[in-house]
This record gives structure tokens, sequence and C-alpha cells, in this order.
């Protein structure tokens, strides 16, 4: 099973990295737009002296990697040296295509697009534990030198690469790179995420053995009893943990005001659910219409 493993996330990151060239070479190369991290620097090469990014990317991380494969792990090192190397190598194949993808100069549209192809590519590599070395490795590094939040140093260095890039830029496609640079986070944090949100919810009230078995029936969710206490009165309290699919927030928040409207809830993203045959289909969920609450009494079995 884990040699299918092994095969299947290469197999995705091949893909990824073909996504990602393809749009490094149709969309971004045509109509100027930069790019952090070492694909960033790649383009600053090609433009100033014709270096071709398919070599440049691969000599640029080649130190890096050797630098950082202390720091990547086994699995993630060479899952790394796969995507550097594919990443190349598309790089190559795609500048042999004779393809033209005319989007009438419109840079507006060539950042979204750029910026889809991109957040794709980039987020099937990094879902199956990938990299494209580059930036994710420099600052992997210097977090263990300096302790800085490895977000805020890939920040900082695609500030660098793209402050540089005014090099060969003017400051107009610059702008649009930050708009490529936003979708591309967007794309990319919804693949990594399931493209999906739920909402999970804290309720504490005085009636949650009445209220948990409702919930339980009319969504069909389960929920979970979480041990609290006031933090005034000191008086024991059970805490309902419940996950839903956004459209059903508004059904909670109306049975809470039929069941208890001094009750507390706290509303958090959820940004991924996993286990328990979780899914946002309401057909295919477990059944819970064995609990059947006694509304005269306030009490109900949990069976």
């Amino acid at each position: 099973m884990k040699g299918w493993k092994v095969l299947g996330d290469s197999f995705v990151i091949v893909v990824g990295s073909g996504i990602f060239a393809f749009g490094l070479v149709f969309i971004n190369l045509p109509n100027q737009l930069a790019q952090g991290g070492v694909t960033g620097v790649s383009l600053i090469l090609k433009a100033l002296w014709n270096v071709n990014p398919a070599i440049s990317t691969l000599l640029l991380n080649v130190p890096i990697l050797l630098l950082g494969g202390k720091v990547l792990g086994k699995r993630t090192f060479l899952y790394t040296i796969l995507g550097t190397v594919t990443l190349s190598g598309w790089l190559y194949l795609w500048q042999k295509v004779p393809l033209v993808i005319d989007l009438e100069q419109d840079l507006l549209l060539a950042a979204l697009v750029a910026g889809l192809l991109a957040g794709i590519g980039s987020g099937l590599i990094y879902k199956v534990g990938g990299t494209t070395g580059g930036g994710d490795v420099i600052a992997k590094i210097l977090q263990k030198k300096t302790d800085i939040a490895v977000g805020r140093l890939l920040f900082f260095l695609d500030v660098l690469v793209l402050g540089a890039s005014l090099t060969y830029l003017s400051l107009k496609p610059l702008l649009y790179t930050v708009l490529f640079s936003f979708v591309f986070t967007k794309i990319l944090d919804t693949i990594l995420t399931g493209g999906y949100r739920g909402k999970g919810l804290l309720i504490i009230s005085n009636k949650a053995d009445h209220l948990a078995p409702l919930l339980m029936t009319r969504l069909q969710r389960g929920v979970s009893f979480l041990q609290g206490a006031g933090g005034y009165s000191n008086e024991a309290k059970k805490i309902i943990y419940i996950v839903v699919s956004p459209r059903e927030l508004r059904e909670v928040k109306t049975l809470l005001q039929e069941v208890d409207q001094e009750a507390f809830v706290s509303v958090l993203d959820v940004h991924e659910v996993a286990g328990a045959g979780f899914t946002y289909e309401q057909h295919k969920r477990p059944s819970y219409q064995k609990f059947k609450p006694n509304l005269r009494y306030g009490k109900a079995p949990l069976g």
C-alpha cells in the first residue's frame, strides 16, 4: 500500500508541476507578470540575460536543496527533488510547444488566469507533502536560525524578489502581480483545505441534555459533550460541540431560540473535517431518529 501511495503522490507532483509550468510559460512570461521566490528570480534572469527558466530554476534550487536536506525530512526532501526536477522539465517542454494564448494584453485577465493555474499546480504538490524547492526551503532554513515564523520569512523573501523585479518591469505589471499573488494564495488555500469551510459551534446551555438530542434529530449531526465550569459561579456545565455546514447555521440558531434563548454560542471556522464518515450530504449521514426528546419535561435519553 505504501508503494502505491508514493507512486500516486509522485504522479500528482508531476501533474501539479506541469500545470504550474504551463501558467508560467504561457501566461506569466508573455504578459510580464513577476513571481516571488526562486521562480521569480528565474524570471528576472530571463528578462535581463535571456537565461532559460528551465535551466536557472534547476541550478538555483540545487544548492538550496543541499543546504535544506536536513530541514525537510526524508519524504519531503525526495518529493521536493521530484518537484524541482519535473518543474524544470515541464518548463523546457512547454517552451517547445508552439502555443499562444491571446488574452488581448488584458493584464487583469492574465493575473487571474495565472493565479488560478499557479494555485492549482502548487496546491496539488503541497497536498501530497511536496514542494518545488526555492523559497519554502530557504524559509525553513532561516526559521531554524532566527526563530521567525516561516510565513513571515516567505513574505519577506517574496517582497525582496518582487522589488528586484522592478529592474525589468514597470510599476503597472508589478501591481497586477500582487493580484496574481492574491488569487494564487486563495486557490492554494482552497485546495489544501478541501474546498469547503464548515462551522464548528461551541454551545453553553443549561439545557444541554435536552438540546443535544434535538440537534442530532433535526440536523442528523453527531454532537460531543465537553466538560466545563462557569468562571464566576464555578458551576459545572456541559458544553456541546457540533460541526455543521454553513447553510445549517441558521437552523441551529433557530433551534436555540426555541429551546434556550440564554444559550451562549461561539461559531468557529472549520477548514477541514475528517473521520467518522463526516460528509455535508444529508442522505449519507447516520440516522439519529432513535432519539425522541421529551419536550414536556425537558429531558432526552442519549441512547
